[in-house]
């Protein structure tokens, strides 16, 4: 009754959730071991393709027509043009560094330049040239080589296309490659012939500079256009600002001695008639001030003190004076005044008294006379000057006028003079100012710059090995089969009971034998897995099936059943592929008596059941192949039976048909607790393997874990080949169908 009850909850109870496994190890493959397995499956065709591509890539080296390339190297200096000090032809903000030499860049390119190279070189009448690239443009009429074929000249129609076709040809074989962090450009031309490279690329550069230098002139002739237009008007504009000034000049009389100017050349003082003349009369009023106040202080000095001696005639009568007094005064102390001497003296200095006082009178006379003079001068050149000065105030007045006018002629004359200088040297602007020159010449290569063999092969390679990982990639995504045991999960939802490598024929049977064989410990781990399927250990009644047949499902039930057999446990194994039985050409027995037997009635079962005297478990063949075999088993016969041997193995084990096309699994799943899933690696495609299990769970049994075979090595991550071979030496091999 608890097995009974123990067997509805496993059919009724959902699939074993894949935590729930004992091996962690199952989990999915990291993507780039993925990627690498795929690499490895898919090797040889990857080998093949990139052959392949290094071989193409030889032979087109090989057979591709070597080209030369030429350079000249030219500078080129940044200059901004401009063609007056007034107005420029380009503002302050415009010809930066990085624009300026773009522009150049593109001037190198362009079509006008290489328009220019066919013309120079007559390129387009030349044959010679197009059959170096190989074009053939020769027609009746057509003049090449300076000498004139038979037929009539082409027409102009004809010469447009064949100099538009020169001109492509160049444009797309010239290279232009400024070196960085300079102001130097290499001109590269590559063409089939080394001399035909030198000359296109010399002659590129010679027309640079020529087209360079035609700017230049056809600007400067524009600009001296424009001078002269811009001087005609300023000249009468002069013309009349000056003969205003003058004509104002006259009305006013004001009359201009000298005037002074600026760095600028503009008037900033001028000396008139009037002002010259009220300087110079200032300066005489000064003068005569000066006298007047000399004469007035030596009047007052005379006045105020009679023995001033600003007078040296009197000044010397005193002295002489004062020596004779004296000399008086001595002779008194010894003599009477009557003493001869003494009366001499006497005489003398009375004499000097006279002098003395006539002198005093006249000096008196001078001075008051000079004072009069000075002061009468100083009357009259105060009125001149007061005079002056109210007629240069009227004059100050007119000079505003005056100084505007000025200011006028001032500025004329410098846009004139400004104009008239620039407009001479315009005529030289374009000689010695060519801002392009020659670094070094192209000269004929002596060996071609390509193809490149090495640099060929490298992108073969590339290529090989891009074209093998489309390759790779595209059949990975048309690849919807199993190959590696963790896509069981990930794919298809069910938990990965294990994995078992690639054998040859025959070798698992015989690898059952030697409990040390990488087929035993596969087989004992997916075994163990079995053991945690269900609250009882190892399912007790469970059936393999496949999608289709030679998937390694009758392999897998000979092997897990005689794994459990070694474990002490009753193990049966029955044959229920009733259409194409198997499992008695495994074991070398005769199939006459099997499961067909009982399920018509037969209810001998010993009779029915042998023993595998090699791996230690009973065995159950299919019997004789019944014309219908969904009819016997679409009865109740299968499930009594299945728990009839219940009560007596541990184990019961059916080997069942493949799910596709066929009605038997079903009818089969529902006499057993569940379902093992046997999965070929790389066999049969996703699709069919979830239509199959999706049959398999519309008939209500469980599916308890898949079992992939045939794992490649080398193929998938799984690990199990790896293990074996390290713990007993021996190398799995690749296996056909079991």
């Amino acid at each position: 009754m608890k097995e009974n009850t123990i067997t509805d909850m496993t059919q009724k109870s959902p699939q074993i959730p894949y935590d729930s496994q004992p091996y962690a190890s199952l989990d999915e493959t990291p993507l780039i071991f993925q990627y690498w397995q795929a690499l490895l499956r898919h090797k040889f065709a990857m080998l093949a393709i990139i052959t392949l591509c290094l071989a193409a890539g030889v032979i087109v080296t090989l057979l591709t027509t070597p080209y030369y390339t030429a350079g000249s190297r030219i500078e080129i200096n940044r200059e901004q043009d401009k063609v007056t000090n007034v107005e420029g032809l380009q503002s302050e903000g415009v010809g930066q560094n990085l624009e300026f030499y773009q522009t150049q860049y593109s001037l190198l390119e362009a079509r006008s330049l290489a328009d220019r190279v066919v013309r120079s070189e007559r390129l387009a009448s030349d044959t010679k040239f197009f059959d170096v690239f190989g074009i053939d443009v020769e027609q009746s009429g057509i003049i090449t080589g300076g000498q004139k074929t038979t037929g009539a000249s082409p027409s102009a129609a004809e010469r447009n296309r064949r100099t538009k076709l020169a001109a492509d040809i160049l444009l797309q074989n010239i290279n232009i490659a400024p070196i960085r962090g300079s102001s130097l450009v290499d001109i590269k031309f590559n063409s089939p012939s080394p001399g035909l490279s030198a000359r296109i690329a010399n002659r590129w550069v010679d027309e640079f500079i020529a087209s360079n230098m035609d700017r230049r002139f056809g600007s400067s002739a524009e600009a001296r256009q424009f001078l002269e237009k811009q001087l005609a008007i300023l000249k009468q504009r002069l013309e009349d600002s000056e003969r205003e000034l003058a004509s104002y000049a006259d009305e006013k009389q004001i009359v201009t001695l000298t005037s002074e100017q600026n760095a600028e050349g503009r008037t900033i003082s001028q000396k008139t008639l009037s002002s010259s003349s009220l300087e110079a009369l200032n300066e005489a009023l000064a003068n005569a001030v000066a006298e007047r106040i000399a004469a007035q202080n030596e009047a007052r000095q005379r006045a105020g003190d009679k023995n001033a001696l600003s007078n040296s005639a009197l000044n010397n009568l005193r002295e002489e004076r004062a020596a004779a007094q004296a000399e008086y005064d001595k002779l008194m102390v010894q003599f009477e005044p009557g003493y001869p001497a003494a009366r001499a003296i006497a005489s003398k200095i009375s004499s000097l008294t006279r002098s003395i006082a006539a002198e005093e009178s006249r000096s008196r006379t001078g001075t008051n006379a000079r004072y009069n003079e000075a002061l009468g001068r100083e009357q009259q050149l105060r009125a001149e000057v007061n005079k002056l000065k109210a007629e240069f105030g009227g004059e100050r007045r007119d000079a505003i006028q005056f100084g505007i006018f000025q200011r006028e002629v001032d500025t004329n004359r410098q846009l004139y003079d400004g104009l008239l200088q620039r407009y001479k040297e315009i005529g030289v602007a374009g000689v010695g100012s060519n801002n392009i020159s020659i670094v070094d010449r192209a000269e004929p290569p002596t060996k071609p710059s390509s193809p490149v063999l090495l640099l060929n092969i490298a992108l073969s390679l590339l290529a090989g090995l891009g074209v093998a990982a489309l390759y790779v990639f595209l059949r990975e995504q048309m690849d919807q089969t199993i190959r590696d045991p963790a896509d069981v999960r990930t794919r298809l939802g069910v938990s990965p009971l294990g994995a078992i490598p690639a054998f040859e024929k025959g070798d698992v049977i015989e690898m059952l034998q030697d409990k040390k064989s990488p087929a035993w410990e596969a087989y004992l781990s997916i075994s163990t897995s079995l053991s945690f399927l269900t609250e009882h250990g190892v399912p007790r009644s469970f059936l393999l099936s496949s999608t289709r047949p030679n998937e390694g499902k009758s392999t897998s039930s000979i092997a897990l059943a005689a794994v459990l057999a070694s474990s002490g446990k009753r193990i049966l194994l029955i044959d229920g592929d009733m259409r194409n039985p198997s499992l008695h050409q495994f074991e070398g027995m005769i199939n006459k008596a099997g499961l067909s037997n009982y399920l018509t009635g037969n209810d001998d079962i010993n009779t029915l059941i042998s023993k595998s005297e090699t791996h230690g478990f009973d065995i159950m063949t299919s019997g004789p192949i019944p014309p219908n075999s969904a009819e016997l088993l679409a009865g109740k016969r299968m499930t009594e039976f299945v728990e009839r041997l219940r009560q007596v193995y541990d184990v019961v084990i059916v080997d069942g048909p493949p799910v596709l096309g066929l009605a038997d699994i079903p009818l089969l799943a529902g006499s057993v607790e569940g379902v093992v899933y046997t999965i070929e690696a790389g066999g049969a495609k996703l699709r069919t393997i979830q239509s199959s299990m999706a049959r398999i769970q519309e008939s209500g049994a469980p599916i308890f874990g898949a079992i992939v075979t045939k794992v490649s090595q080398q193929g998938s991550g799984y690990g199990y080949g790896y293990a074996y071979e390290y713990s007993y030496g021996k190398d799995a091999k690749s296996n056909s169908d079991l």
